[in-house]
């Protein structure tokens, strides 16, 4: 199958947009929330919209919103974005020997469209030709920018839609990768690690307990997996 792929680039896109279908659509919440979020700061329409058409990071947009509502400094939400995202360095250096060899211009599209969820779908394949990471990546961004859009038009239209709770879309997007990824001992140890320690933050009643509990589960992963090397 994965030969297949690389000979006829039209296949391999479509099974990377196949591929993506339950992340794109589990995501559809989460980009009505960010477009509604941006209109409720006080964006306009054409500046909410530019927002998903050209930063498309759902984290970072509705953080930098929260921060520019609270009155934040310009250097707090740079620095805030940029640890915020920091995980993206890591998913280029694992993805750098499939893109090494692609031209230039390929490996700036797909660092755009470089997410979470392609990043996960990316990890499920043994080959990742460019053909099914742009039909991953480049349907994601569709499925993105298009409820984006939703989310701007129901926002003059509804008056409260942080009222339907849409947020629930973010942990449900997260909690389908992670299930994916979970494919080997030290997957499941750091889960486990993670969250017995975000119960014990929480009632220790610590602020960056979930930062913590997160760094707990890869630590725990990572003493394991050096284990089952030795």
């Amino acid at each position: 199958m994965q030969q297949s792929i690389q000979e006829r680039p039209v296949l391999g896109f479509w099974r990377g947009v196949r591929d993506m279908l339950p992340l794109a659509v589990a995501v559809i919440p989460w980009g009505i929330l960010a477009g509604s979020a941006a209109v409720n700061a006080g964006l306009s329409t054409l500046q909410a919209a530019g927002m998903s058409v050209l930063v498309f990071a759902g984290a970072a947009q509705l953080v930098s919103l929260s921060m520019v509502m609270a009155g934040a400094s310009i250097f707090s939400i740079v620095m805030t974005i940029f640890f915020l995202t920091s995980q993206h360095f890591v998913y280029a250096l694992s993805l750098r020997s499939a893109a090494a060899e692609w031209p230039l211009i390929k490996r700036l599209c797909l660092g755009f469209l470089l997410t979470d969820e392609l990043y996960a779908t990316a990890m499920l394949k043994s080959e990742r030709p460019f053909a099914y990471l742009l039909g991953a990546g480049f349907s994601f961004y569709l499925c993105w920018v298009s409820f984006s859009m939703a989310g701007i038009g129901l926002a003059h239209a509804v008056p409260d839609l942080s009222a339907l709770h849409l947020e629930f879309s973010i942990v449900a997007v997260f909690l389908v990768m992670a299930v994916l990824l979970i494919q080997n001992r030290a997957a499941v140890a750091g889960v486990m690690a993670s969250a017995a320690a975000i119960l014990l933050f929480s009632w220790l009643q610590l602020e960056a307990g979930i930062l913590l509990a997160g760094l707990c589960g890869m630590l725990v992963s990572a003493l394991i997996d050096q284990g089952a090397e030795q």
